[in-house]
C-alpha cells in the first residue's frame, strides 16, 4: 500500500515542504513516483522518515542525518558505521539528559527554599 505526500505529512507531522526538501537534499532516500509523477511512499519510507524525525528531535545535525541515510542506502556492509553514528548521538543525548536533570535538581532546591521561606513567614504571623 502506498501513501501520498499529504498522508505522510499528516502521519509524521512534517510539512509537505519539509518532505520535498528532505528528498531534494538526499536526506530521504529516493521516493518512488507513479505514472503521473506523484510521490508514492511505502511503509519502509514511513519508517525511515519516523527515524529521521527521531534523530532530528535528539539534536543530530542534518549533515549527520544525511550521512546516516546514505549509509543505510548502501546496505548492510555499513552497519558498523551506522552503529558508530548512533552511539555518538546516544552519548550526546545522554549528556543533554544529565544536564536537564541537574536543572531539575536546581529548580527543586529553589522551590524547597521558597516553601521554607513561606512556612517560616506564616509561622511568624501566627
Amino acid at each position: 500500500m502506498g501513501y501520498t505526500i499529504g498522508e505522510i505529512a499528516e502521519t509524521t507531522g512534517l510539512s509537505i515542504h519539509t518532505l520535498r526538501y528532505y528528498e531534494n537534499e538526499g536526506i530521504m532516500p529516493s521516493v518512488k513516483r507513479n505514472g503521473s509523477g506523484i510521490r508514492i511512499y511505502e511503509k519502509t519510507d514511513l519508517e525511515v522518515l519516523q527515524f529521521i524525525c527521531c534523530l532530528k528531535e535528539t539534536g543530530m545535525p542534518v549533515i549527520d542525518i544525511k550521512k546516516f541515510v546514505n549509509l543505510l542506502v548502501q546496505g548492510d556492509h555499513t552497519i558498523e558505521h551506522r552503529i558508530d553514528l548512533l552511539l555518538k548521538q546516544k552519548e550526546n543525548v545522554q549528556s543533554q539528559v544529565n544536564q536537564l536533570m541537574s536543572y531539575i535538581q536546581m529548580l527543586d532546591r529553589k522551590v524547597q527554599l521558597y516553601k521554607t521561606i513561606l512556612a517560616n513567614k506564616n509561622e511568624c504571623q501566627e
